[in-house]
Order: C-alpha cells, then sequence, then structure tokens
C-alpha cells in the first residue's frame, strides 16, 4: 500500500467504475417503476415490490462476493478481475431486462428474472470495487480526493443516463420498442465502463495482504461489533433511499404534478451537475474538513430542500430546478464523505487486527446501499398505490386524479426528507469511548 499522491489516470480509471455502479442504480430507479406501470400494465405497489426484491436479494449476496475478491490471488490484484468479468456480466444482463417480449403478467415476470440475475452479477462487481480504496491508498486526503473522482463519475453518468435514457425511449417510439433500444444502449455504456475501471487502474497500488478471519460468519461477526461502521452503514442506507426515492419519483413529478413529461431532462442535470462543478472543491475538502461535519450539514441542508419541493404546483418548473440544483449539492457532499468514510473504516480495523477484511466490509456497504436504492422505489410505489395510481400498457401515462398528484408529491418531497433525516441521530451519536479508531473524523473523540 501507499500514501503517494495518486496519478490523475488512477482517479479517473476508477472513477470509469461508476458508469456500471450508477447506470445499475439510476437507470432502473428512474425509469423501472414508470416502464412497469406505464408499459407493462402493472399495479404501482406490484411494481415496488418487483423493482425491490432484486436488489434486496444482494443483501445476501455482496458480503459474499466481497469475501470472495478477499481471497481472490491474482498478479493483477484481487478485485481487478471481478470488476472486469462481473461488469460485462451486468451489461448484459440489463440489455435482456429491457428486451422482454410483451406487456402485462408475462413481461412483468421477464423483468423481475433478468433484474434478479442482473443484481447477482453486480454484487460481483460492487463490493470488490468498493473495496479498491483502502488498498490503493493509506492517505485520508487522497482517499476524499479519489472518492471525490468517483462521486463526480456518478454524477456524470447519473446525468448522461438520466437525460439521454428517457431520450431514447422516446426516440425509439416510446413502448416496448422504445425501452429495448435504451437498453442496448445503456448496456453498452456499462460495458464501457468495466473496460475502463480494469485498464484505468492497472498501474494502481493493490497494498499488501494482511491475514484474514477464517470465515464469513466470523467476519461478519467483527463488522457488527465495530460501532462506528455500523452507524456507517445506517446512514448509507437511508441516504441511497432518499437518492432512490428522489429518482423513482421523478418522472411521475413532471407527468403529473408539472404536466410537463419533458421536465425529466431538466431536473435529472439539476441535481446531478453540482457533484461535476463541485469537484475541485470536494477533491481537497478531506484534508480540511471533518468528514462527519460535513455529512451532517450537507444532511440538514438536503431535508430543508426536499421539504420546500412541496411548492411545485406553485412555483412550478424554475423553483423545482433551482430545489434540484440545491438537492445535488447537498447531495454531492453527502456522497463524498460518505464514501471516504469507508475506507478510513476499513484501514482502522486492519490496523487494529490485522487481518484483511476489506471485502466484507465493503459488501456490506454495498448492500446496505442497494437496499436503500430498492426501499427508495418501493415506496414511491406504496405512496402511489394508496394515493389511487392508475396503471396502463400503452407506453403513456393514464390520467390520474387530483389525489394521485398529491402521492405524486409526497413520495418526491416528503419520503426523501424523512429518510435523511433518519440518518441524522447515527451522524450526532456519541463516539465509542472503548472504538479509538475512527470512521470520517479528524480527531478520535468526533466520531
Amino acid at each position: 500500500m501507499t500514501s503517494a499522491v495518486l496519478g490523475v489516470g488512477i482517479c479517473a480509471g476508477y472513477a470509469s467504475g461508476s458508469l456500471v455502479t450508477a447506470s445499475f442504480s439510476t437507470v432502473p430507479g428512474l425509469l423501472l417503476l414508470p416502464y412497469l406501470t406505464d408499459t407493462l400494465g402493472v399495479a404501482a405497489a406490484l411494481a415496488g415490490v418487483l423493482a425491490f426484491v432484486p436488489k434486496a436479494w444482494t443483501i445476501l449476496l455482496d458480503p459474499v462476493a466481497g469475501r470472495a475478491s478477499d481471497r481472490t490471488v491474482t498478479r493483477i490484484g484481487p478485485r481487478r478481475p471481478f470488476v472486469l468479468g462481473a461488469g460485462l456480466a451486468v451489461a448484459v444482463a440489463f440489455a435482456v431486462m429491457f428486451a422482454g417480449p410483451a406487456a402485462g403478467a408475462a413481461g412483468a415476470a421477464w423483468v423481475t428474472a433478468a433484474y434478479l440475475a442482473m443484481a447477482s452479477v453486480f454484487a460481483f462487481f460492487q463490493a470488490p470495487y468498493t473495496a479498491m480504496p483502502a488498498e490503493i491508498t493509506t492517505d485520508d486526503a487522497e482517499r476524499t480526493r479519489l472518492m471525490s473522482w468517483r462521486v463526480a463519475g456518478i454524477a456524470t453518468t447519473v446525468l448522461l443516463t438520466g437525460a439521454f435514457a428517457p431520450a431514447v425511449v422516446r426516440a425509439a417510439g416510446g413502448g416496448l420498442s422504445g425501452f429495448r433500444a435504451m437498453g442496448l444502449v445503456i448496456a453498452a455504456l456499462i460495458a464501457a465502463g468495466a473496460l475502463l475501471a480494469f485498464f484505468g487502474t492497472r498501474r494502481a497500488p493493490v497494498g499488501a495482504a494482511p491475514g484474514r478471519e477464517p470465515s464469513l460468519a466470523r467476519q461478519l461477526r467483527v463488522a457488527r461489533g465495530n460501532r462506528p461502521f455500523r452507524r456507517l452503514l445506517w446512514i448509507v442506507t437511508v441516504q441511497s433511499a432518499a437518492t432512490g426515492a428522489l429518482l423513482a419519483g421523478v418522472v411521475y413529478l413532471a407527468q403529473h404534478v408539472l404536466a410537463d413529461p419533458g421536465a425529466t431532462a431538466v431536473l435529472i442535470p439539476a441535481f446531478t451537475l453540482p457533484a461535476v462543478l463541485l469537484l475541485p472543491v470536494l477533491a481537497g475538502a478531506g484534508a480540511r474538513s471533518d468528514k462527519r461535519t460535513g455529512v451532517l450539514v450537507s444532511s440538514v441542508v438536503f431535508v430543508a430542500a426536499a421539504l420546500a419541493l412541496l411548492v411545485a404546483p406553485v412555483g412550478g418548473l424554475p423553483a423545482v430546478v433551482a430545489l434540484a440544483v440545491v438537492l445535488g449539492c447537498a447531495n454531492a457532499v453527502q456522497d463524498t464523505f460518505v464514501l471516504a468514510m469507508l475506507p478510513d473504516c476499513i484501514a482502522a480495523d486492519t490496523a487494529r487486527t490485522g487481518r484483511r477484511q476489506a471485502g466484507v466490509f465493503a459488501g456490506l456497504f454495498s448492500a446496505g446501499q442497494g437496499l436503500g436504492f430498492a426501499l427508495g422505489p418501493l415506496l414511491v410505489g406504496l405512496v402511489l398505490q394508496l394515493a389511487g395510481y392508475l396503471p396502463s400498457t400503452s407506453g403513456t401515462a393514464a390520467a390520474q386524479s387530483g389525489a394521485t398528484a398529491l402521492g405524486v408529491l409526497v413520495g418526491f418531497a416528503v419520503l426523501p426528507a424523512v429518510l435523511t433525516a433518519l440518518s441524522l441521530p447515527a451522524v450526532l451519536a456519541r463516539p465509542d469511548p472503548l472504538q479509538e479508531e475512527t470512521c470520517g473524523s479528524t480527531e478520535p473523540s468526533r466520531w
């Protein structure tokens, strides 16, 4: 392992993996629920369940994938073989998911099976990929800098896919044919991300291989006993759920509250561009700022801005775009510092135990993140069902009642605010006096 300054090539190469992770999270999070309700004719609550179950399945697989990469020994390191192989498999499964033969029950079953397969192979990409920073560098500021590149990569991917994927669906005629075309385009982007991440990190340090705990059960007990990591896991889970709900609701907001389906193409860039523009600031923030304070302040701002979205029916698109920019800035800070806390936890645990457990910690972290992104659409689907949302098989949303429009607003504004607020107790929790190592604080007593 090294504490030298990482080159731009390594940072950019590692960040390229965000083309895989963000595409996997963003496009299904943005379009899968509308695809199920407005093209396949699935009821909103059932659509939420179908979008949730495959990602929830990865809770079991992520720690297994992390441990598998911990036990892997190759001349190119333990993680990169998974980054390449599993990343390309995700691309294939993504194309298959939107290539279903028909609407109705058969189409819903096809989507569920393909999504389950994609989530399974994604676990074997995500956990090893997330574990890499702890082995690339020992320097706290360099980890934060590397994570800022990753957050910028995530934001860029969300920007591209969030605006481009719906445009491809419309350009290809909408409905089943439009989604099939979109599936092929995004699959190509995912494959490119896997290749760029694999080749871009070929010169990255892979670190020494400390001893490992002898069993997965023992490793999980160690992670459970790490109080700072447990807090971090809760934070990433509920904050990812907030982001997932926001993304799942934006198409419905544009259609049924703003009465402008094209507003999605404006709102997604407004939410994601701040992370790209803030890259120079976030890259150096870890060396000057306490990560815990950064998460706290940005989370409070996120809650306030999300609740302010309730003005959407009065303020219209300009007000929503302005608030989306604020949300995007807050979310960029949240993601950067939360992601940078993980390698801090891994490095502290390795220093204390002398054992190599990065994959398991990263796997659990990825499981929490994936569970959060799955919970968001599930909760939005349940809110829409309670609000009386009417499904459609035409590829165009059915006309909805005023009560349904209110439900859309609750799912898009109130739900993300409540979920983010649930993370605040973990951020504010008192430090464990028996746990000297910290996650994300410049002083042990601060976390």
